[in-house]
């Protein structure tokens, strides 16, 4: 289960860097439903996006616990602070990033605003997307990091030795 969450998370999210997110932007794209609609679209899918790392969160965490309650040895702290960041991550991307984006997305694209709230806004939504990307770039490391140890555990054996036991 913890292999499947992981392959799915990571894969998921460079999926989503390399060629979901940029195929909104393209010169095809923008033709076929307009600048403002084709970011609009983008935002729509970034919300299941920041969803998917909420939930692929909380199931790695549960596998972790359970690996735990399974084995009497607690989680490595880095794996756990990655598992953690995720969930953060997609809670705070969905619940407060992607809302105040959306805002300013549409009032850079207002036709009633003026101009220099228009300029104001895209300056404001160019600053908070770079923000996203970093936080992104963040993201992609931590879960290659939860990946490949995922795949490469620790040579240690999992169940504790019957020696450990005495009466």
């Amino acid at each position: 289960m913890g292999v499947l969450n992981a392959s799915v998370w990571f894969g998921a999210a460079i999926f989503f860097t390399i060629a979901v997110g940029p195929a909104f932007f393209t010169s095809e794209m923008t033709q076929l439903l307009g600048k403002p609609r084709a970011g609009a679209a983008a935002q729509l899918i970034l919300g299941r996006y920041f969803a998917l790392h909420f939930w692929c969160g909380l199931i790695a965490l549960g596998h972790l616990m359970l690996g735990w309650l399974y084995s009497g040895k607690p989680a490595e702290r880095w794996l756990l602070s990655i598992v953690t960041a995720g969930i953060i991550l997609g809670s705070l991307g969905g619940g407060w990033l992607l809302p105040k984006m959306s805002q300013l997305h549409a009032a850079k694209y207002n036709l009633r605003s003026t101009p220099a709230m228009r300029e104001a806004s895209g300056r404001s939504f160019r600053a908070w997307h770079g923000v996203s990307q970093g936080i992104n770039l963040f993201a992609l490391i931590g879960l290659g990091c939860y990946f490949w140890r995922i795949m490469n555990p620790p040579d240690a054996p999992f169940f504790v030795s019957a020696n450990k036991f005495r009466s």
